[in-house]
């Protein structure tokens, strides 16, 4: 260890592209997210810089993906934490202008290509938590994301209404098929609210196929939308509003029966499902539709399934809040937007893949117990450091990432007992339950689930 003026400085050696791309970088996610594919993608959308410059394409979009990391930091400021570990090496100084102009020199198509080759489920075929009966559990559903008050921004996106006077941004849809047991994203498509949830999700259906049941809410339970996925080959399981009335063509014995939405067979299956916490006891009718009609799977299975739903919520919490912030959105253009939308996807597909390689590395461990923000911490202390970039000749799935999420593992999941309801309303009165009250202490819980006969045979 060299000493110097009576100070000690430890020389560590770091392992990163060459020249001007030395900065091109995720720090350990760099070996999920590796040189060749980001150069793919700019190859495929035709942005590769027609002369090396201080800012050469492939570093433009490891900037981006870092951005999605800090998404605290102007780009200045993720730029530095980029060069940070790079001691002793030139490295460009670029201006916040240069940044900006470097960005938008290489729009939002290499990211969306990127991300094209990124997604999927990340699932082996004995990853614990996310097969059914031979079938990957997946769950579709939509959230919003606010972008800034811009001229340019609202010539695309527009504000939402509601009874508390609307929103002060505008707002983006995104939708997502999500496998439940990773949380990895299969496909994703966002857009203006001024389109549905079924018009958007209808873009998803490509990504739809056997073996693959998909789990969707109210919303979705629209006949041509089941068609569409029916026509893909994947099952399906949909809660429908309980007064929705389904003819009876044959009655199952469990007390399930079989109705058609257009032209396509379901399972129809209504059940109270009540939850005991010892304190108090609430019940709730579902009615569930689901293209498994196998006389040898219990309606009772199918009800209990219909919870893993539930995996994408918690999923849109940790794109939104975990590395989000809860924050707005930077870009002031809808091509900006589109842009940093597919990289903070990228990002969050890196992490939740960096996951489930170390879940799948270490016995019969389930996703669900790793935790997300312990991997975010993680990967952004790797990426200061430049640690991890390239890897060695031995492959470890695990990595630092890796071995930090299993020190770290979650207890069992706990049954949820509340219903789903507003946290953060925009609103000057204190938050409500459903139920009319605070969301008090953890309970142990008993869950009871009761097939219920058609009411009107």
């Amino acid at each position: 260890m060299p000493v110097q003026s009576g100070t000690s400085r430890v020389v560590r050696e770091v392992t990163v592209a060459e020249d001007r791309f030395a900065p091109g970088h995720l720090g350990e996610l760099t070996q999920i997210v590796p040189f060749e594919m980001v150069d793919a993608a700019l190859d495929e959308t035709d942005t590769v810089q027609q002369r090396v410059r201080d800012l050469p394409s492939r570093v433009v979009v490891y900037l981006l993906l870092a951005g999605a990391l800090f998404v605290e930091c102007g780009y200045r400021q993720v730029w530095a934490r980029l060069v940070a570990g790079l001691d002793g090496l030139p490295v460009a100084e670029p201006s916040a202008a240069g940044l900006a102009a470097a960005r938008r020199r290489i729009g939002p198509a290499p990211l969306g290509k990127l991300f094209e080759l990124l997604r999927g489920p990340a699932a082996g075929p004995a990853t614990k938590g996310v097969w059914w009966r031979g079938r990957l559990v997946t769950a579709i559903d939509g959230t919003t994301m606010c972008c800034p008050d811009t001229p340019a921004n609202l010539t695309v996106h527009r504000k939402g209404g509601s009874h508390h006077g609307g929103t002060g941004y505008p707002m983006v849809r995104l939708l997502a098929l999500v496998a439940c047991g990773t949380r990895t994203i299969i496909d994703a498509v966002f857009g203006s609210i001024g389109r549905g949830e079924t018009g958007y999700a209808a873009d998803l259906v490509p990504a739809m196929r056997a073996p693959m049941i998909v789990l969707a809410d109210r919303n979705f339970a629209a006949a041509d939308l089941i068609d569409k996925i029916a026509d893909r080959g994947a099952d399906l399981l949909i809660r429908v509003k309980s007064g929705r009335r389904l003819p009876v063509c044959r009655r199952c014995a469990d007390g399930s029966w079989l109705s058609r939405i257009g032209q396509v067979e379901v399972r129809v299956i209504r059940a109270q499902i009540t939850i005991d916490t010892g304190q108090r006891r609430r019940s709730e009718a579902y009615q569930l539709v689901t293209t498994v009609t196998d006389a040898d799977c219990p309606a009772v299975e199918i009800v209990g399934l219909y919870h893993q739903r539930w995996e994408i919520e918690t999923a849109y919490c940790e794109l939104k809040q975990s590395i989000g912030g809860g924050r707005v959105l930077r870009a002031r253009t809808p091509a900006g937007l589109e842009q940093e939308i597919y990289a903070r996807l990228i990002a969050y597909q890196a992490l939740r893949i960096a996951i489930t390689d170390a879940t799948l590395t270490a016995g019969d461990i389930d996703p669900d117990r790793a935790s997300f923000t312990v991997a975010l911490r993680a990967a952004r202390d790797q990426l200061v450091k430049a640690a991890g970039v390239i890897a060695d000749t031995s492959v470890d799935l695990v990595g630092v990432i890796g071995d930090q999420v299993l020190a770290s593992l979650l207890p069992a999941r706990r049954r949820r007992n509340t219903p789903r309801v507003v946290k953060r309303a925009i609103s000057t009165y204190a938050p409500h339950t459903a139920s009319g009250r605070l969301r008090g202490p953890s309970h142990r819980i008993t869950i009871s689930i009761d097939v219920l006969a058609d009411p009107d045979p």
